[in-house]
């Protein structure tokens, strides 16, 4: 199919940023082929923007060609064929100094500077708040930028659902079914730790979807003395396993989120999984144990409702910017797509709505929250 070419248009780039989520390279493939039926090229950075801020790196060039073979079969697949790194800010990107120490440099205007060397007319940025905040930046930098809304946790504000989340949600609840079994056959408590740092919808729907006995949340402060009632609920009814759900960013209500050193000294978020499986034996005196699914949920073969989602975002992408779209995220509006300014897209983070059906029904179905 070849349709209406916007003349001032002929290359487009294409770079995925952040955590990776299942989805992104069936996003790559439907940009790819709808630009080429507008008789446009594409062309994928490597590793964010590592690929044009240090090609070096890269034996065959930071750049790739992405024709229609490239991207052939790659629907299904998990990852990004074109990498990412969460470390390569171009506004303050590390670099060695003098002292043989990274430093932080804005290496932005060489960015810029790039895509014009390399005559890339527009980026298509597909990644989640940080790396279209990043997006926004370049484009009041005078940067074409089209942006396209990716993370599993689901809490970019302006579009009814991001790609990935599908599949993070669909993991998690396979793996609470798994445990609910093993929790049974040892009479165990069984606290399955997800990811999702300000907002608890893995969490919550994993949880509801998995028939957890508690669910704890970052939206929903949590008093561990009420999981701990749920627990002894349950056993006076002869149920002597229980399970329970923590999103990564949960906290106490006298307390703050769970941190974890890393190596060098860093900390970073972590840990809460098993600082609520400790607190669970040490009060109910009944076996705990702690399960991270991390990274398990970010990996794999995305479900059909993401890839769905995902090649949607693609080819409205590029339809967006043939329609003279620019500096904007395409969100899912159903039936539809719209185009959401990136000023807008990234204003703030999409909690989970605590008068939401899914809340209320949590709490009819008998689910702790914690509150």
């Amino acid at each position: 199919m070849k349709t209406t070419v916007t003349p001032s248009l002929k290359n487009i780039a294409v770079m995925t940023g952040g955590g990776d989520a299942p989805g992104l390279n069936a996003v790559i493939r439907a940009v790819v082929i709808t630009a080429l039926n507008y008789g446009w090229q594409c062309y994928g950075i490597r590793d964010s923007y590592d690929g044009l801020l240090a090609p070096a790196r890269y034996p065959n060039g930071g750049l790739i060609h992405l024709t229609r073979e490239a991207v052939r079969g790659i629907t299904h697949l998990g990852g990004t064929i074109l990498g990412t790194t969460n470390k390569g800010n171009p506004f303050e990107y590390p670099m060695p100094g003098s002292d043989g120490q990274l430093q932080l440099k804005d290496r932005s205007d060489e960015l810029i500077a790039a895509f014009k060397q390399h005559q890339l007319d527009v980026l298509v940025a597909i990644g989640g708040d940080g790396a279209l905040s990043i997006a926004h930046t370049l484009s009041q930098k005078g940067l074409a930028v089209m942006g396209v809304p990716k993370t599993i946790d689901n809490d970019l504000a302006p579009t009814a659902v991001t790609f990935g989340f599908d599949t993070a949600v669909s993991f998690a609840t396979e793996c609470i079914d798994r445990l609910h079994a093993t929790g049974h056959a040892h009479s165990r408590i069984m606290v399955v730790e997800v990811m999702g740092r300000h907002a608890g919808w893995i969490a919550l729907h994993a949880g509801v979807a998995g028939t957890a006995d508690a669910i704890l949340i970052p939206e929903i402060p949590y008093d561990l003395n009420r999981v701990v009632a749920k627990i002894k609920a349950r056993r006076q009814e002869g149920h002597h396993f229980s399970l329970a759900v923590v999103a990564e960013g949960a906290r106490p209500t006298a307390g703050t989120v769970s941190m974890v050193e890393r190596p060098g000294g860093v900390k970073r978020l972590g840990g809460i999984g098993q600082k609520v499986a400790e607190e669970l034996q040490a009060l109910t005196g009944q076996d705990a144990r702690a399960v991270v699914l991390g990274h398990l949920l970010r990996g794999g073969t995305p479900t059909a409702f993401d890839r769905l989602i995902s090649l949607r975002f693609g080819a409205a992408a590029v339809r967006g910017l043939a329609a003279g779209h620019r500096n904007v995220m395409v969100a899912l509006d159903s039936p539809g797509v719209r185009y959401v300014p990136l000023a807008e897209a990234t204003k703030q983070i999409k909690l989970v709505p605590l008068d939401s059906d899914l809340i209320q029904t949590a709490r009819e179905l008998g689910i702790c929250l914690g509150d």
